[in-house]
């Protein structure tokens, strides 16, 4: 990792540059694949699942048989570990539910507001070096709790055309509606437009890799929702002298293994810290089975030294991390001043494959400094929010004055009318 010792201010966007960009080449494909499933349905499905993943493909949707199947395929460690997991999620996602609240804004004029479950949800699950069958538990939970009638899953086959079984498991656990073999743009195209045994849908969600979150990107422009442009993963940790340093460098290559792309950065004012993580950090490295991943990722990633605690909150507001890992003494400072953050950990025993697995919290999370506008996935992500009012007698003649006068300002004169009218009736 290369290591920054106190950057002036005016180096502070480029060394927090992320490593991928969208290229224009990209979104030339993305538009040229959307274009042919739009016009092709299932047969460019198909093509293109062959193309990309080698998987030649009689039926995109995988079969109840194959499903129920995928139970007996795994280890019982496995289920009761996703059991664990379930609950958590389900007990988090669940205490994010509302209840209604009539508010009588002024005598007579009641408004509320009530959720309403988005009817068709599209869940991508990347598959890849690393099939994430925790995010289905992640999407597929939050989905059925808010009461969504179609949850649509897409990942990725193997060659022989079959889908991890831990992904089949989870997603049956959850109650996913149609499990569909595609990955990449092509599933996101599916999604969106809807093939002869795909539903289309009216939001996406998932995290992918820059072809697939251009892709989410792109079907917005065809009336599809996304949850958020959520790319390759990263994790910022703020480090003192408290800190272990091997916990730290555990945490750190945890998410450098996710992929290539991924981008992990370390903070502290002290220059100690940074050179005893960077030991561990060799040792560890060494003993992974995703090494050559790992070092690729770390070699767009960087451990900083600033002066001052405040200088080091002001940089991670900048960044505005997915992951963001608290240990330091002083825990609150940095909590009360977080602005910009996906999922926060605090202390040395919260390391952020918890949150990625079991602790209850979800992991689909912006990345890329979208952590600077949007949430992470949560319940209200799955649901509609619908205003009411219900005006009286008394409510519309205590409001109506207010009402005509404000349309006939803005030369509305059928809105002053339909208040007007209403009054004289009461006269």
């Amino acid at each position: 990792m290369k290591k920054i010792i106190n950057p002036d201010r005016k180096e502070w966007t480029a060394i927090l540059k992320r490593p991928t960009t969208i290229s224009e080449s990209i979104e030339e494909t993305v538009a040229s694949i959307f274009a042919d499933i739009n016009r092709n349905g299932e047969e460019g499905l198909k093509r293109y699942t062959e193309i990309f993943d080698g998987a030649a493909i009689d039926d995109v949707l995988v079969s109840e048989t194959t499903i129920a199947q995928a139970e007996e395929q795994l280890p019982e460690a496995l289920k009761e570990a996703i059991a664990v997991a379930k609950e958590n999620i389900d007990a988090f996602h669940s205490a994010q539910k509302v209840t209604k609240k009539v508010i009588e804004t002024t005598n007579g004029v009641f408004c509320w507001q009530e959720k309403r479950p988005i009817q068709k949800v599209g869940l991508y699950i990347p598959g890849g070096t690393a099939p994430l069958f925790s995010t289905v538990l992640m999407l597929a939970i939050p989905a059925k709790i808010a009461g969504c009638s179609e949850i649509i899953l897409c990942t990725p086959p193997d060659k022989q055309g079959n889908v991890n079984p831990a992904i089949l498991y989870a997603a049956q656990l959850c109650g996913v509606s149609k499990i569909v073999k595609a990955g990449g743009i092509q599933a996101i195209a599916a999604l969106t437009f809807g093939t002869e045994t795909v539903p289309a849908v009216y939001k996406i969600f998932g995290p992918g890799n820059q072809y697939v979150t251009t892709a989410k990107q792109y079907a917005t422009k065809f009336g599809v929702a996304i949850d958020m442009p959520a790319g390759p993963s990263e994790l910022l940790i703020i480090a003192d002298d408290s800190s272990n340093a091997a916990f730290v460098a555990s945490d750190l290559l945890s998410q450098a293994e996710h992929g290539e792309d991924s981008q992990v950065l370390l903070i502290s004012t002290s220059e100690k810290v940074l050179n005893e993580v960077e030991k561990e950090l060799a040792l560890q490295l060494e003993k992974l089975p995703r090494k050559k991943i790992a070092q690729k990722s770390i070699a767009n990633s960087k451990l900083i030294c600033v002066k001052t605690d405040d200088e080091a909150l002001e940089l991670i507001n900048e960044y505005a991390p997915e992951h963001l890992i608290v240990c330091t003494k002083n825990t609150d400072f940095y909590c009360n001043g977080i602005v910009n953050a996906g999922s926060v950990f605090i202390g040395n025993y919260s390391p952020e494959s918890a949150g990625d697995y079991a602790s209850g919290t979800n992991h689909t999370l912006p990345t890329n400094g979208f952590a600077k506008a949007y949430s992470g996935v949560n319940l209200d992500s799955f649901l509609k929010t619908i205003s009411f009012q219900e005006i009286t007698v008394n409510g519309i003649q205590n409001i109506g004055n207010a009402i005509e006068i404000m349309a006939q300002e803005e030369g509305l004169y059928a809105h002053k009318n339909a208040v007007t009218l209403r009054l004289k009736s009461l006269k």
